[in-house]
């Protein structure tokens, strides 16, 4: 698979985690201060830098289990099949 191809299911996969990651520890205003002019549920504080460090972590290690499978081990989407017994 090209270099190119990898670089595109990580950058999904980024996209993905970053939405599972992006609710945790946010606080919204009606906990700590509300700044007038805002929605009172509205985050005080984001930390986008460190949920992006967070994301960027996590994404690496299911990609480096994702490469693990496809590229050392040969596994494919081809292989599922194989797993689960023929009942007839």
């Amino acid at each position: 698979m090209p270099w190119y191809s990898y670089a595109a299911i990580f950058f999904v996969l980024w996209w993905l985690v970053l939405f599972a990651v992006l609710p945790f520890g946010i606080s919204g205003q009606n906990q700590d201060e509300i700044i007038l002019g805002t929605e009172r549920g509205a985050p005080s504080r984001v930390g986008f830098a460190r949920k992006a460090l967070i994301t960027t972590a996590v994404t690496a290690v299911i990609f480096a289990g994702y490469y693990f499978l496809t590229a050392i081990l040969g596994y494919s989407f081809d292989d599922i099949p194989s797993f689960v017994p023929a009942y007839q």
